[in-house]
């Protein structure tokens, strides 16, 4: 069976956890989209690890973990990324890399801090990991693949040609040095010696394994709303968030993703620009932050303090419909026993009329959270395993949203560890 693991709002759901959880189902976890740009945080016997590249199944021995053809891979940050996972203690992981895969060449990374800064206070709030320029040459065909590193006189000819136009660029756009496609060639061969013993057909291989009834987990980056087409354009992601293109980033046939496991927060949070409607400020957003977990709310890659919300029904309605949910699991139920009051927001007003639909951006920018309250549980309920030995206030705050959400909140998460999770 194929089952995808998606987030349903900003990313930041908590993804990492669930998915870690699951991984230990499963015979092969699959990453089908984005770079290094956001992580999964998983905290297990080896330690807390925060994932940007490999796959949540790397702390497992028996599984296969799969870097599809739909990620962005830089290469240096992956080598690491895997160095630090056995460094802690974790066995030297099964890994396979897409031939397919493309790389993230450095320029891409230069690329998107130099226009960043040219943006300066206009940016996209991008974490500077060149996943837009990867994407734009992707698309543009001006990108390489993995495969092309094993010929060197190829190599060197597309390298040449994607230099003259880089080069022209970081001249007169960014007044930046241009590059030395020696000097780059050079890189290349670095990465070809550092990615050569994991790289392989992983297409073949997750066909076959389809055939043999393997357990698949596809793994998503990020969340509904940093979707390119489905989300809060232009301040999204560059790759498809969404577990559709799980067939796409892995190579599976869309009939055979049974499950569509999408995550959501008992709160909002988000990093980086963009309309967030249920977003709050100052202090009420910092004591809300502290709570956020063992490590408070702040991003995985970047470290930057994410913005705070109350949980947003309409957006995450949207994140589930747009997934696909078959299910969707809430996590950080436990973070919220500090309020008195909790908010929940249930419509947006736009221009003096309340909608429960999830609008385009430019009128997302005019919305206006409504909310409705919920008395606090102010108790821990971390430990509990029983969702009937929750606390009423707890069960009512977790049953409004599922009947809002119209999908079954099979899981919910009250602690920060695989094991502190309920199902119900």
């Amino acid at each position: 069976m194929v089952r995808a693991i998606v987030g349903a709002n900003w990313g930041d759901e908590g993804k990492g956890k669930i998915t870690d959880m699951f991984a230990s189902k499963a015979d092969i976890v699959i990453r089908f989209q984005g770079g290094a740009n956001a992580g999964h945080t998983i905290i297990n016997d080896y330690g807390k690890f925060a994932l940007h590249l490999l796959p949540s199944g790397v702390c497992h021995e028996n599984i296969v973990n799969i870097i599809g053809n739909g990620v962005a891979l830089d290469i240096s940050k992956f080598a690491k990324e895997l160095k630090s996972v056995t460094d802690a203690g974790v066995p030297q992981p099964k890994i396979l890399v897409s031939e397919r895969a493309q790389i993230m060449m450095p320029y891409h990374v230069m690329l998107d801090t130099y226009e960043e800064e040219r943006l300066a206070d206009r940016q996209f709030g991008s974490t500077k990991s060149g996943i837009a320029p990867f994407y734009s040459d992707k698309y543009a065909k001006i990108g390489f693949q993995v495969c092309e590193l094993f010929d060197d006189e190829h190599l060197m000819e597309r390298l040449k040609n994607v230099c003259e136009v880089k080069n022209l660029l970081l001249e007169h756009i960014y007044h930046k040095p241009p590059i030395d496609v020696d000097e780059l060639y050079k890189t290349m061969l670095e990465y070809r010696d550092i990615i050569a013993p994991y790289v392989c057909d992983t297409g073949k291989f997750i066909r076959n394994a389809i055939k043999e009834g393997k357990e698949i987990l596809l793994e998503g980056q990020l969340g509904s709303l940093k979707d390119p087409d489905f989300g809060i354009y232009p301040m999204v992601t560059s790759s498809s968030t969404l577990a559709g293109f799980g067939t796409i980033g892995a190579g599976i046939p869309p009939y055979e993703i049974k499950e569509i496991i999408t995550v959501t927060k008992a709160y909002s949070s988000a990093v980086g620009a963009g309309e967030f409607v249920s977003e709050i400020f100052g202090e009420e957003a910092e004591q809300m932050r502290i709570h956020g977990g063992d490590a408070g709310e702040y991003g995985a890659t970047t470290h930057r303090p994410r913005r705070m919300g109350w949980f947003d029904c309409v957006a995450t309605r949207y994140g589930c419909e747009v997934q696909g949910a078959t299910q969707v699991v809430l996590t950080a139920l436990d973070c919220l026993s500090y309020l008195d009051e909790i908010k929940v927001c249930v419509g947006y007003e736009i221009d003096g009329e309340i909608t429960k639909d999830f609008p385009v951006t430019s009128k997302l920018a005019k919305a206006k959270p409504v909310l409705k309250s919920f008395p606090g549980f102010k108790c821990d309920i971390r430990g509990i395993r029983n969702y009937n030995e929750l606390p009423k206030e707890v069960r009512d705050y977790v049953e409004f949203i599922e009947k809002e959400l119209g999908v079954p909140i099979k899981m919910v998460s009250n602690g920060p560890r695989r094991e502190e999770i309920i199902e119900r």
